[in-house]
């Protein structure tokens, strides 16, 4: 029987359990994306609290391009030396770091006016109105190449990996999307071409850190919207990237570039989870299906609440991970509970007023 606190490996990475902090933006980064003693505080408050893996809040790749205000920035070598002193902090609690990495193309809701918003064509976001701009062929290889960039500076920043934020209706999501790909070219059309990009960026990722790095993927199961990706494509590019040497597919949900997502509650953060235990883990069919096709890890996240729905999912399907975000905002030593068997359900009832708290903190801890 597996268990939750089993020792596993990515690549050559030791994890102490099988539980990831998944990607949260803070706000908490200064206004260029470095590190505040803030954010540092609460990255330590998650290490010490006993999760195996943290994985960051996105940190964006180009100066110019930020989706939202005081997120952590990863586009140039200035940030190498201060995320040293984070992964150093960071691995002193026996925990992994993974730094995600994203574009936010029209997704973007921070200072959009007076700048170039690339997107794969031109139509309006839902969601920010943004109007994006059209990217050439020539913008595409610019962006493959910042992505490669930017993962080598996570990888000599000493951080246990890289995951491309390819989920949610930011840029990579967004091409995946034949709503908001409308292109004719090769980047457009069937999900082959569509997913072209994802695939570029994957092998100059790997080409930049080597084999014996871990490079993940965030991605949707599906859009949820009408004329978004569906599952099938959505396997197609995770299988397809599995054939390509990615270490492992982080499973996730909602275009939320899509007023019908956000108001139909079908977001990667839904609420009202706790409700009873059959709303819990809410991509597990997609992330099932998917880990029975491939020979890679399949991490689920979304609505991960009971230690006891977690261990039965690991002993029946071949799902290996499991990440928590809203939880362990609520909780950040709620792991350690585990460990000591105090397994009753987490203090996180899914309302999301986090959100609206500087440092997306908990309201029942301010």
């Amino acid at each position: 029987m597996k268990k939750l606190f089993d020792k596993t490996k990515l690549l050559n990475t030791d994890l102490k359990n099988r539980f990831f902090r998944g990607g949260l933006w803070e706000g908490l980064a200064d206004a260029k994306g470095h590190m505040t003693q803030e954010l540092f505080n609460i990255y330590e408050e998650l290490a010490r609290g006993g999760v195996g893996t943290i994985i960051t809040g996105y940190a964006f790749i180009t100066e110019n391009e930020q989706p939202n205000p005081r997120m952590m920035g990863i586009y140039n070598d200035s940030f190498i030396e201060e995320y040293k002193k984070l992964t150093d902090m960071i691995h002193g609690y026996g925990t992994n770091v993974i730094m995600q990495i994203v574009y936010g193309g029209s997704q973007s809701k921070f200072n959009t006016e007076g700048r170039i918003i690339w997107g794969p064509s031109r139509g309006e976001n839902e969601v920010t109105k943004v109007i994006p701009t059209e990217m050439n062929k020539e913008d595409i290889g610019s962006l493959v190449s910042a992505y490669g960039d930017a993962a080598l500076r996570v990888k000599k920043a000493g951080f246990d990996g890289v995951e491309m934020h390819g989920a949610h209706g930011y840029l990579l999501s967004q091409f995946l999307c034949p709503y908001y790909n409308r292109r004719t070219d090769e980047y457009g059309g069937p999900i082959e071409n569509r997913a072209r990009i994802i695939f570029e960026v994957y092998k100059e990722i790997r080409n930049r850190v080597g084999d014996d790095f871990p490079v993940l993927i965030k991605i949707n199961a599906e859009d949820f919207m009408d004329n978004g990706l569906t599952a099938e494509e959505s396997l197609y590019v995770s299988k397809r990237l599995a054939e390509l040497g990615i270490t492992a597919i982080e499973v996730s949900g909602g275009n939320e570039s899509s007023v019908n997502v956000l108001e139909g509650n079908l977001g990667p953060a839904r609420t009202k989870v706790v409700v009873n235990k059959e709303r819990e883990s809410y991509f597990k069919e997609y992330a099932t299906r998917l880990a029975h096709e491939v020979e890679i890890p399949v991490i689920l996240i979304g609505g991960n609440r009971h230690f006891n729905v977690m261990e039965d999912i690991l002993n029946n399907t071949k799902i290996e991970y499991f990440s928590l975000a809203r939880p362990l905002t609520a909780e950040p030593d709620l792991i350690s509970k585990w460990v000591i068997g105090d397994t009753k359900k987490p203090k996180c009832v899914s309302c999301n007023k986090c959100y609206n708290t500087t440092g997306h903190r908990c309201i029942f801890n301010i």
